[in-house]
C-alpha cells in the first residue's frame, strides 16, 4: 500500500482524512508537527490524544516535538491579521522538508478538512513547499467529510478543542446549538495554581475513571468528564 505523510493538526481533522485515503488505498502515516499551537496544555491534549488513538487504528504516527510559542509571536506580532498564512506556512513547510528527508513521496495535510480555514491558501502554501523539497502534494478536498468526523470524535470521546491553534483570539465555552446533545462531553476546568485555592477535601478525592472508549489523558491535561445537561427553562 502507498504511504503518504499525514499533517495533522488534531485526532478530530484526521477522521475526516483517514478513510478516504484508505479507500483510494494510501496509508497515512500521521505527523505531528504544530508549533502554533499554544498554550502548552492546549498543546499537549491534542498532541497526547492523537497518540493515544492512532494505535487502535494500526496508524503510524511521527512526532516533531516544537512547541513554538516564542517564535509563533515572533513572526506574527507584527501583522496579527495575516497570522494565518504563516501558521499554514510554517507548518506545511516543515512536512514537506520532513517527507522529502525521511523517504515519503508526497504528503497531505488535516487542514484540508476545515471548513473554518482557508483552503485555498493552504492547497496553495502546500504546492509551494512540495516543489521546493521536490516532493508530491497530494490534494485532496476532505471538507464534505468534516461534520461527520467531529460527530465521530465526539462519540470516541476524543479532546475537542475550542479554538484553531495560535490563542491570539481564542473562542468561549460552546454555545447550547455548538453542543453535541446530551451526555457526556469535555470541559475545561480552572486548574488552581496553589494548593490553599483547592478545595480542602480535594487530595482525598479519588480521581474518576475516563470512559471506556476515551481517547484523552485528562489527569494531566485539566479536564474532567462531566455530564452535560440541557438548561431548563
Amino acid at each position: 500500500m502507498e504511504r503518504v505523510l499525514l499533517h495533522t493538526c488534531c485526532a478530530p481533522c484526521s477522521l475526516s482524512c483517514i478513510e478516504p485515503l484508505r479507500s483510494e488505498g494510501i496509508e497515512p502515516v500521521a505527523f505531528w508537527y504544530n508549533p502554533n499551537i499554544h498554550p502548552w496544555k492546549e498543546y499537549q491534549a491534542r498532541r497526547d490524544c492523537l497518540l493515544a488513538y492512532a494505535p487502535t487504528i494500526g496508524m503510524e504516527v511521527r512526532v516533531q516535538e516544537d512547541y513554538g510559542l516564542k517564535d509563533f509571536v515572533r513572526h506574527v506580532a507584527g501583522d496579527i491579521d495575516h497570522r494565518c498564512a504563516y501558521c499554514y506556512e510554517h507548518r506545511l513547510e516543515g512536512t514537506a522538508k520532513y517527507a522529502a528527508e525521511h523517504g515519503f513521496a508526497a504528503f497531505t495535510s488535516t487542514l484540508l478538512a476545515s471548513t473554518y480555514q482557508n483552503h485555498e491558501a493552504i492547497a496553495a502554501a502546500a504546492e509551494m513547499y512540495a516543489r521546493q523539497y521536490g516532493v508530491e502534494f497530494l490534494y485532496r478536498d476532505f471538507r464534505s467529510n468534516f461534520r461527520a468526523g467531529n460527530q465521530r470524535a465526539r462519540e470516541l470521546g476524543f479532546y475537542m478543542q475550542k479554538y484553531c491553534g495560535c490563542g491570539l483570539f481564542r473562542g468561549g465555552p460552546l454555545s447550547e446549538a455548538d453542543r453535541p446533545g446530551p451526555g457526556k462531553i469535555l470541559t475545561r476546568r480552572r486548574r488552581p495554581d496553589r494548593a490553599d485555592e483547592l478545595p480542602f477535601d480535594a487530595a482525598k478525592r479519588p480521581a474518576r475513571q475516563l470512559p471506556r472508549r476515551s481517547f484523552l489523558p485528562f489527569e494531566t491535561q485539566g479536564f474532567r468528564i462531566c455530564e452535560y445537561r440541557p438548561a431548563t427553562r
